[in-house]
């Protein structure tokens, strides 16, 4: 077997209140002037962003500001943040939100400390040899990207080609990250139902691949699943639960750290999330709606490659070791939830035509396979799109 690393270096403040730590934190981490850089107006009309600014005035550290972070982060924005970052004059970025203003920050900070043009890093034509410094508050429990090594960038340069692509480099994992699992309790239902979704997909695509597994991490994933399975509805349910906020936000940074690979001999498939990816860029539809769409195609579609891991999986989340009633099993959790099983459910008509645009996108007009429990070409992407829309 291969030597596997796990590194996991973000000094992680967990429990209520860890938000007005944030100046105190700062200061101790060496920042003097910072970027605060958030989303829309929920972070403004919850008094969160005036309580951020609050700790960091009153530990003497100056600040600015950039907002308008939308899902699918724009490199339109993020241009923007590395000009007013270096104008400036900022040796800090603070991310005030969810994983889409975490993977515009750490853009910024790509930007800022490679110079170029930002979108460089993300298409391939430069390396990322550094990152300026990165904290976050986090209001969403859903991406992970508070400790993983993760960020996604959608281009808006021309809108008639749009492209989402993301980078996974260890410099990406940020220094702090404060978790206080009441600041998510105000998100709406259908957004606290779309991070549940993505977790489990986070976990999923470690759990499918190909090759030795080990026993604990099997069963860290099947424990992690079970608990999202549980406390989601608790959480829609009665949204001020602390509870159910608290078990969402820890299962969020762990299924996206690299403890549920942690000692297995690949990183998983992603064959969902390059999939998603492409549609999302393209449609801009909620990540964690849009992999719950296509999750079951996916499924069925490579479930002959082994059946074994799903009976596993069913076996130890629903007491059901029949692989197809599994796969059943998971789809009637995310419709419990308000999630879409299929592109319809999206509120997308995909024609043939639809479905073989997604599939070059995903591939690159044939320049690439993604997955690993079963490696896609683009007639496989193809054909899951048609499944998930209902035409095959």
């Amino acid at each position: 077997m291969a030597v596997k690393e796990y590194y996991t270096p973000t000094h992680v403040y967990f429990g209520e209140g860890a938000a007005d730590m944030a100046g105190k934190v700062l200061k101790e981490n060496g920042a003097t002037k910072v970027l605060i850089h958030y989303g829309g107006g929920s972070v403004v009309r919850s008094g969160l962003l005036d309580k951020v600014k609050a700790s960091l005035d009153a530990e003497g550290l100056s600040h600015v500001e950039l907002g308008g972070v939308v899902p699918n982060p724009r490199v339109s924005l993020v241009r923007e943040g590395v000009e007013l970052y270096k104008k400036e004059g900022c040796d800090y970025i603070l991310a005030v939100g969810g994983g889409s203003v975490l993977d515009s920050a750490k853009a910024i900070g790509y930007g800022v400390y490679g110079g170029g043009d930002v979108w460089d890093f993300y298409c391939g034509k430069r390396k990322i040899e550094g990152i300026e410094p990165v904290g976050s508050v986090l209001t969403l429990s859903a991406t992970g990207s508070e400790m993983s090594n993760s960020s996604v960038i959608t281009n808006d340069d021309d809108p008639d080609m749009i492209y989402k692509l993301g980078i996974k480099i260890d410099y990406g994992r940020i220094k702090f990250a404060l978790l206080d699992p009441m600041l998510t309790a105000t998100v709406p239902a259908y957004q606290t139902a779309c991070g549940s979704t993505d977790i489990m997909m986070h976990t999923f695509e470690r759990y499918f691949h190909q090759g030795y597994a080990l026993d604990i991490t099997d069963e860290l994933s099947y424990a992690l699943i079970r608990s999202v399975i549980k406390w989601t509805p608790v959480a829609l349910e009665t949204p001020d639960d602390y509870d159910a906020r608290a078990n969402l936000m820890w299962a969020g940074s762990i299924s996206h750290n690299g403890l549920m690979e942690a000692g297995n001999a690949n990183p998983g498939d992603w064959g969902c999330h390059q999939m998603e990816h492409e549609i999302s860029a393209e449609y801009d539809v909620a990540h964690g709606a849009g992999l719950a769409a296509i999750w079951g195609s996916w499924a069925r579609y490579v479930l002959p490659e082994g059946p074994e891991r799903f009976s596993a999986l069913g076996e130890a989340v629903f007491g059901e070791s029949d692989p197809v009633k599994t796969i059943e099993k998971f789809e009637e959790f995310f419709h419990s939830i308000g999630m879409p099983t299929d592109i319809k459910g999206l509120g997308l008509n995909f024609d043939e035509a639809a479905c073989r645009k997604v599939a070059l996108g995903t591939t690159f007009n044939d320049g690439r396979t993604i997955g690993n429990f079963k490696v896609l070409g683009t007639e496989d992407v193809f054909n899951i799109m048609m499944m998930a829309s209902g035409l095959k």
